[in-house]
């Protein structure tokens, strides 16, 4: 862009010439002029208020501050009720944690006085000797921003471990593994033994436990009960099947107390100690069969201790 000059002091017309560059720096120092003196005037605005004669520009001025300090106070309020939802959903986690942990610590066996998951953990020390530094907003934020991942995070690591822990306990109680009857020793243990009636070698598919007559005898596992009835060699006899093709057999009961089809719990009385079927004298004959095949009760029995 050019621009001649013509005055009658001049001998002769100048010419002007602006290029783009040179407009590009006048604009740029007038939008600077114009930013200085917006912020001079804030703050002549803000340092002389008080003093301002002019009713109309003070007016002015004040209502600019006020609306100023209400979208500061809007913003403050936001954030304060968005950091309040977090923390209440927080505080929800934290106390589904103390559920879970202490469901945890019972489930392992763990003394209750050594986790008390309703008081805060002591925390103390000497006072730092760095300068200390008020933590801002974005700060706070962001460490809740965290701290709520890493509850959600521990929380699922948790409720994996309980259904672990869990299904690894039903799975015990429905083995075979608490004492049928309340006796310290055995009278005829499991595999090769002389026959009490013929007096040959012969196999034995229990053990057998003598007990006083009329003694309770217990399921030692939870289960269905799959046979209930007199049976010609082993008398009264129940069975419960528990599931995993193993199945608990109790016989020469005096007394049968479960039926066909009943559900028993681990550690229910189910029968009595009796003398029924091919029998010298009251005891217990306990069997465990895997998949119909015999196996050594003890080696069920030894897992509870």
């Amino acid at each position: 862009m050019n621009i001649i000059l013509v005055s009658s002091h001049l001998v002769k017309a100048k010419a002007l010439t602006f290029t783009r560059r040179h407009f590009v720096l006048l604009f740029g120092a007038l939008f600077l002029v114009v930013v200085l003196m917006v912020l001079g005037l804030n703050y002549l605005s803000l340092r002389y208020v008080d003093k301002i004669d002019s009713p109309s520009l003070r007016s002015f001025v004040m209502s600019v501050q006020q609306e100023d300090y209400e979208k500061n106070q809007q913003y403050m309020r936001d954030n304060l009720n968005a950091m309040a939802i977090k923390m209440g959903q927080m505080q929800a986690q934290l106390l589904r944690l103390d559920s879970v942990g202490e469901r945890l610590a019972e489930l392992s066996g763990i003394e209750p006085q050594e986790f008390l998951f309703n008081q805060m953990p002591g925390q103390g020390g000497a006072l730092s000797t760095l300068p200390l530094q008020d933590i801002s907003f974005g700060e706070f934020d962001d460490k809740v921003q965290h701290l709520s991942r890493t509850i959600d995070d521990r929380m699922s690591k948790l409720e994996t471990l309980d259904s672990l822990i869990r299904q690894d306990r039903l799975k015990k109680k429905m083995q075979p593994s608490l004492m049928p009857v309340n006796v310290k020793w055995y009278s005829s243990s499991f595999g090769a033994r002389i026959d009490p009636f013929t007096g040959k070698k012969a196999y034995h598919d229990g053990v057998d436990f003598v007990a006083e007559f009329g003694a309770p005898i217990i399921a030692a596992a939870g289960g269905v009960v799959v046979y209930s009835d007199l049976h010609p060699e082993y008398g009264n006899m129940i069975a419960v099947d528990h599931g995993n093709n193993l199945v608990s057999r109790y016989a020469h009961a005096s007394k049968r107390l479960v039926k066909l089809g009943q559900v028993v719990m681990q550690g229910e009385k189910i029968a009595e100690v009796g003398n029924t079927g091919r029998s010298t004298g009251p005891h217990l004959h306990f069997e465990v069969r895997h998949k119909g095949l015999p196996q050594n009760p003890l080696r069920f029995l030894k897992k509870s201790d």
